[in-house]
């Protein structure tokens, strides 16, 4: 997809890896207090907004992390742009979801043109090929025939299965020793395929500005998590540089959320 961006935005937000859930209520409080404040044109939440979703059906008896976070969504995109892209633990989001929270629905990846540069959108989770068993799974997880499958389950039931499904993976993570990150080459050879120079992406929880040539760039996002003992969480704001302006026609800052104002 390829999305232009009306000459009026002057000011963007992206933010991803929220994990939001009811454990977790600094978080979801630090998140709702943040969309009530922006001052962005538009809002790219770029995956895992939750820390699981088992189906548009849960919004009639969701957590209340989910309900509250629906509130602060829809009133956001009451009055800015706001898109949200599906992630590694909420790929399951669907339509109905997207009209709960008047969000619109951004696919993987996704080409957005601002002040005349091209800037590729993406969760990240793709982009990590070495993980070879979660690829395989993603591709499965990602099918129209497993989607069917899962979704015609009760939603207990469902809900039980994601559980068990998040243990494993937890528990993979305590006893291997390997990390995959993004693949600088899967990510150069998508940024070439999109004729961009830049690529937006989370999923790592490792913010930092990556150089992958002379040419190309990835801004990796933070993820959030408001609750540790050490807070994390960041947004990472676009601006256009005013026209006529000598500087680069964009300009990058990561901001706490209280300062993203």
């Amino acid at each position: 997809m390829e999305l232009d961006a009306p000459t009026r935005w002057k000011t963007l937000d992206f933010v991803s890896d929220l994990h939001l859930q009811d454990s977790c209520p600094r978080t979801l409080q630090g998140f709702v207090d943040y969309l009530d404040r922006t001052s962005a044109d538009a809002v790219f939440v770029l995956g895992d907004l939750f820390e699981f979703w088992i189906g548009d059906d849960w919004i009639e008896d969701p957590q209340e992390a989910h309900r509250l976070c629906f509130e602060a969504l829809a009133r956001a995109g009451a009055r800015l742009n706001l898109y949200i892209m599906r992630g590694n633990r909420d790929f399951l989001m669907g339509t109905r979801l997207m009209r709960a929270c008047q969000a619109q629905d951004l696919p993987d990846p996704t080409t957005l043109v601002f002040a005349g540069q091209r800037i590729v959108l993406s969760h990240g989770d793709g982009l990590c090929t070495g993980d070879t068993r979660y690829q395989e799974f993603r591709q499965l997880s990602r099918s129209p025939a497993w989607q069917r499958e899962f979704l015609s389950e009760p939603l207990a039931g469902r809900k039980n299965r994601m559980l068990g499904m998040r243990a494993q993976s937890e528990a993979n993570k305590k006893t291997s020793t390997a990390f995959f990150d993004v693949d600088h080459r899967a990510a150069l050879a998508l940024l070439q395929a999109r004729q961009s120079q830049t690529l937006v992406h989370g999923h790592t929880h490792m913010p930092d500005c990556h150089a992958i040539s002379e040419q190309h760039v990835r801004w990796v996002l933070s993820d959030w998590d408001l609750d540790a003992a050490t807070p994390r969480g960041h947004v990472l704001r676009l601006r256009a540089a005013p026209a006529g302006a000598a500087s680069a026609p964009l300009r990058w800052e990561r901001l706490l959320p209280a300062d993203a104002t």
